[in-house]
């Protein structure tokens, strides 16, 4: 009886070694979609850039026709 509880034991000592060092194998692990956020961000700021510079224009347009 002993021996099978060492074994499951053991078993269970591997198993879980072995689940944290594949969770830890890669350290970029994450980092694309941290990538994904910065790229998101410039496009609405990029875009937000676009949207002011048409409404200055049509704002000023509109100015002229009065």
């Amino acid at each position: 009886m002993y021996y099978l509880a060492a074994t499951l034991h053991t078993l269970g000592v591997q198993m879980r070694d072995t689940a944290i060092r594949k969770a830890t194998k890669d350290p970029e692990r994450g980092s694309v979609t941290i990538e994904n956020v910065i790229w998101a961000v410039a496009v609405i700021a990029i875009v937000g850039i676009v949207v002011l510079a048409i409404t200055n224009y049509v704002r000023n347009k509109a100015a002229e026709i009065r």
